[in-house]
Formats: structure tokens, sequence, C-alpha cells
């Protein structure tokens, strides 16, 4: 049975945090704020990877609440869904998800980030689509207050 997850997540832009995006850090003047490193694009592909096998959202696999989390690298979380999605007899087949962010760009640092979140899910980076877009200034993104991610992500349950 081939199965398929949408996710979303947004964090907002904070002085004194390092800005991680898909297991990387890129230079910035801000990072995100959450719980962990707040890695809005692993986020995404965590709940989309969630929803396309039928389980929980990642806040109930690793709430803001437990300590344990806390500051943790998000690619950790991939490798614990890893684990979920072998339990359940799932193959990813791909994941394909957009970065919306005025700044910083993104291009340069798309190889690096398919390559984390690739291996934190035993996959190839063939397998790992991440656009990145701007929203053209309008909204909270637009005046650089937050950052946000959807994901996409199929999977073939036997």
């Amino acid at each position: 049975m081939n199965r398929v997850g949408i996710g979303y997540d947004v964090h907002q832009l904070v002085a004194g945090r390092k800005l991680i995006l898909g297991g990387v850090e890129l230079p910035h003047d801000r990072g995100l704020d959450g719980h962990s490193d707040a890695d809005a694009l692993i986020h995404a592909i965590a709940d989309a990877l969630l929803g396309a096998a039928g389980l929980e959202d990642i806040g109930c696999y690793f709430p803001n609440t437990d300590p344990r989390w806390k500051d943790q690298p998000s690619r950790v979380f991939l490798e614990h869904i890893r684990a979920l999605l072998d339990r359940q007899r799932a193959k990813i087949i791909n994941v394909d998800a957009t970065l919306v962010c005025e700044a910083p760009k993104i291009k340069p640092h798309l190889l690096a980030m398919k390559a984390v979140i690739a291996e934190a899910l035993m996959v190839t980076t063939a397998q790992i689509g991440i656009k990145a877009t701007t929203n053209e200034t309008m909204g909270f993104v637009g005046r650089r207050e937050g950052i946000c991610a959807l994901a996409v992500a199929s999977l073939e349950i036997s």
C-alpha cells in the first residue's frame, strides 16, 4: 500500500540562537526559537513521515515539555521516526519539502541538507527534494520574523 503524508512547521526567528535548517548550520544573524534546535524543515518532514504512516504528530513523540529533547538536533527525531517506520515495515519512497524564508539564501546549503536528511532516514539523496522560496515580503515570513516549511512524504507499507 502506498501512503502520503503532509507536514508543516513554523518557528520564530530570534537573536542569540544558531540557525539550523535541514540539520545544517546556516550563517545568519538570528536563529529559530524552539525547545529543540527548532529546525522547521526537519520538523515538517517528520510530520509528513508520521502522517504517511498513520501515526501521531511530532509533538506526541518529541514533546516540548520533555527535557530529553531540549536543544537536541532535530536529525535525531528523523532517526527515531526511521525506527518507527521500520517496525511498520514502511519503506520511504521519497520526501519533498519547501522552505519559505526571505533570508538567508538556501541554495548554497541544499546538498548538505539533503545529505543530512538522507543519512538520518537511511535513504539516498535522490529520494530527498528540497526547494526554497520567499514570501515576496508579505506576512511574518516577509517581515523576516520567522521561517516555515512544508513537506510531503510517500511511503510503501507492506
